[in-house]
């Protein structure tokens, strides 16, 4: 999968970030998190296209996280969309986007699926081959975290297993590896007799804005990535938890505990000129961790 950064400022944008919004790409589909003002354009100087996005998933109705909503989908239609898109966040989604949507004078010609969810759901899009988790953040309005987690993966192909048993070379092969029964010579030949233990999916986790969270550490437990906010350095500390934001070695200190393999922060405060700051004061706790920077681009690998 891969990571692509739309915005990592926080609150409101900068001429060098612009406010939330990251897409990730797996396989032809994309995944967008937040959107707030301007994702549009930056979709379109990023190396994704916005005309693939299938689901948009809002963390909170703060402006810097969704009022880039309306634009986005009146240039889906512009550019003559077919396929469904399905929007996706905290209760009073499907009646705050619904009004968003009646403004000005605009009418979709695509199906736009809006969709309240709530902590603790697990909405599992089989055919996608992921689940999304659904978390309570630490935040001072409702807001969620999610987890995208692939489905686990087949194990590894054992061919000189398959070819002991004479299966020949070729299509057969390709079939057992994604998982299906074949047969050939009058016998048949299951998945398992050529594949070891399945193998675990990818795994990224999105705090939105959120406070030190014993809830979110938990649901980013063993994660690939974790993304999560970090308003500002630990100098500010008391002010960032009381408006329900986090500090870079708070973050760390997320990431340690959940055992997590790469941390990325965002939602960096537009008082900081550049990353050293908010990257020291992360790397204090937890060493490999990066600051995200707008259209910045992870390669995510199993």
């Amino acid at each position: 999968m891969q990571i692509v950064f739309l915005g990592t400022g926080g609150s409101w944008p900068s001429p060098d970030r612009n406010v939330s919004a990251l897409a990730v790409k797996k396989g032809k589909e994309i995944i967008l998190f937040d959107c707030g003002e301007g994702t549009q354009r930056q979709l379109m100087i990023s190396s994704v296209s916005f005309m693939q996005i299938k689901r948009i998933f809002i963390t909170h109705y703060h402006g810097d996280h969704f009022l880039g909503l309306p634009g986005l989908i009146q240039s889906m239609s512009l550019n003559n969309r077919e396929a469904p898109l399905e929007v996706y966040g905290p209760e009073g989604t499907i009646e705050t986007v619904q009004i968003l949507l009646e403004q000005g004078y605009f009418e979709s010609k695509y199906v736009i699926k809006l969709h309240d969810v709530y902590p603790e759901d697990v909405l599992d899009f089989e055919d996608d081959g992921y689940v999304i988790r659904v978390a309570e953040a630490n935040h001072s309005v409702p807001a969620l975290a999610y987890s995208l987690e692939e489905h686990p993966r087949p194990g590894k192909f054992n061919k000189p297993k398959a070819l002991e048993l004479g299966i020949p070379e070729g299509k057969l092969f390709s079939q057992l590896q994604s998982g299906k029964t074949v047969e050939h010579d009058g016998k048949t030949f299951t998945p398992d007799m050529v594949l070891g233990p399945s193998r675990k999916g990818l795994k990224i986790v999105y705090s939105g804005d959120t406070g030190p969270s014993n809830i979110i550490q938990e649901l980013a437990k063993d994660a690939d990535v974790l993304i999560h906010e970090a308003t500002a350095d630990s100098t500010l500390e008391q002010k960032a938890n009381e408006y329900g934001h986090s500090t870079a070695r708070q973050a760390a200190e997320v990431a340690k505990e959940a055992g997590v393999k790469l941390l990325i922060l965002t939602h960096i405060s537009s008082r900081y000129d550049g990353p050293d700051i908010i990257l020291e004061d992360a790397r204090s706790v937890f060493e490999n961790v990066a600051v995200a920077e707008d259209l910045a681009e992870f390669e995510i690998n199993y």
